[in-house]
């Protein structure tokens, strides 16, 4: 079996909530290798720098997953779906983020950090983590969603 690779990324908003994710994925995914891009304070930053790293690695392949953090998740969802080959998701309750993996076949999970308790994150990234593709009737859909 291969190692998970996740790359994670924040901007100001979503720093403290990137640090704790970062802490949960040690404990419970303690064979994944991730990369964190940044930001590494919450001193104000531009969300779309650090969207384009972690997109870039999910599209490329470096990474299987990222994890992206703003206030709204807004932001960094609609920057990360500008890359080929991402499928990034704004989830908000665990039962979404498993839908985007099974449904949508999402490899960017995007959360609204000033919306979120940590417990649902934790919650969020370890189903979304653990969700595979349901592939069948979701997998023509999924095919259709990319230009």
């Amino acid at each position: 079996m291969s190692t998970l690779t996740i790359v994670i990324g924040a901007d100001h908003a979503g720093f403290d909530t990137k640090e704790k994710i970062k802490k949960f994925l040690k404990t419970a995914f303690h064979g994944a290798r991730v990369t964190d891009v940044g930001t590494f304070s919450s001193d104000s930053v531009d969300y779309p720098d650090f969207a384009h790293q972690v997109a870039s690695n999910v599209a490329n392949g470096t990474d299987e997953i990222g994890i992206l953090i703003c206030g709204s998740g807004n932001g960094v969802c609609i920057t990360a779906n500008k890359h080929k080959g991402v499928r990034a998701a704004l989830c908000w309750t665990k039962e979404i983020a498993a839908l985007s993996r099974l449904h949508n076949n999402a490899n960017v999970l995007c959360i609204p950090a000033r919306f979120v308790s940590h417990e649902t994150v934790n919650e969020m990234v370890d189903v979304f983590l653990k969700t595979e593709f349901e592939g069948g009737r979701h997998a023509k859909r999924a095919d259709k969603i990319e230009i």
